[in-house]
């Protein structure tokens, strides 16, 4: 009879690990939140005595999620990721042979709460991008880094793409409405998006944010493509559309951080984010009349029940402006 060979968690882990970064390309992000649960999970298991995951049984796992239900610093958001990676890497090994039970088949995650996603007005969205400065048109003097601040600002809330679907736009990825290569901005045009999962999308853009664009790759991104050419950058980044002074790319936490700032500028409390214009440009498409299906296709929404939540938004907007308007509510 054959024996089968032990599995330690941390193999497992790893081979899990393997098969999310091969076969399914998940992002850098989401790697690492991966990488953090599953170092949980293992240590956890370690602590219980469990060498090999063979061993691991339903009881085991619902002691597993009590121990980290009752940890006071986790959210709620982050319990149910570990327990969903927790179940994926069970599931994962029972498919593959590597274990002969799939000890996590009724193991659930608690239902997140629905917390509707804050959408800025128009009048919101008009101050913060005002509040960047920038303009092209309006200002000749504007710095290159405005410019650059105003071009992504404007493209994100124009597009509704992720922010960290912006940050990894080459120059190559914009086309004007004749679907030439990226002159003539000035009537807006299509970007290639690389989405979840490799999938790729053309999303409109339109004229304020073509122009924005045209004036800050004449006026601002030469002046930091300079710095990638003398070496100073990472060679990914000497196609990138956004640059930052040093030739690199734009990372995440100035976007941010851009964003935060231009906040403050327009006087908005809410607190908000680079993926607030994502929500934003979502549900003033739908208030607007788009179709749902048209605006999961714009997302990259893989199922059109994500796309769903901003229906919500619109129909609570709805509701505020019966209940101010109608004589008899």
């Amino acid at each position: 009879m054959r024996v089968r060979p032990v599995l330690s968690p941390e193999a497992g882990a790893n081979r899990y690990l393997k098969y999310l970064s091969l076969e399914r390309r998940i992002r850098k992000n989401t790697q690492l939140a991966y990488e953090r649960d599953l170092a949980v999970y293992c240590e956890w298991l370690r602590a219980q005595q469990i060498d090999d995951l063979e061993a691991v049984t339903k009881a085991h796992l619902s002691d597993f999620v009590t121990t980290i239900s009752a940890e006071r610093r986790a959210s709620k958001a982050t319990l149910t990721r570990r327990i969903s990676t927790v179940r994926g890497l069970h599931r994962f090994l029972y498919l593959e042979g590597c274990v002969t039970e799939f000890a996590a088949s009724a193991l659930r995650s608690p239902k997140p709460a629905k917390n509707l996603p804050y959408a800025l007005t128009i009048s919101e969205v008009e101050s913060l991008l005002a509040a960047v400065g920038g303009d092209g048109a309006k200002d000749a003097a504007a710095s290159p880094v405005a410019l650059r601040d105003r071009a992504l600002l404007e493209l994100l809330y124009a597009s509704g793409m992720r922010v960290s679907e912006a940050l990894a736009l080459d120059v190559d990825d914009l086309f004007n409405t004749d679907g030439q290569a990226f002159e003539n901005l000035a009537d807006g045009g299509f970007i290639r998006v690389q989405g979840k999962g490799g999938k790729q999308r053309l999303v409109p853009f339109g004229s304020y944010a073509g122009r924005a664009l045209g004036a800050y790759l004449t006026r601002a991104r030469p002046i930091f493509a300079t710095q990638s050419e003398t070496g100073r950058a990472k060679a990914d980044a000497r196609g990138a559309l956004f640059l930052g002074p040093r030739g690199g790319r734009v990372s995440r936490q100035t976007a941010w951080l851009v964003i935060q700032k231009a906040a403050e500028v327009a006087g908005i409390k809410q607190k908000i984010s680079p993926h607030s214009l994502r929500h934003s440009f979502a549900t003033h498409l739908l208030e607007g009349g788009a179709d749902v299906r048209a605006v999961q296709e714009l997302l990259g929404h893989a199922s059109v029940n994500t796309t769903q939540i901003y229906t919500h938004v619109s129909r609570a907007t709805l509701q505020e402006h019966y209940q101010l308007a109608h004589p008899r509510k």
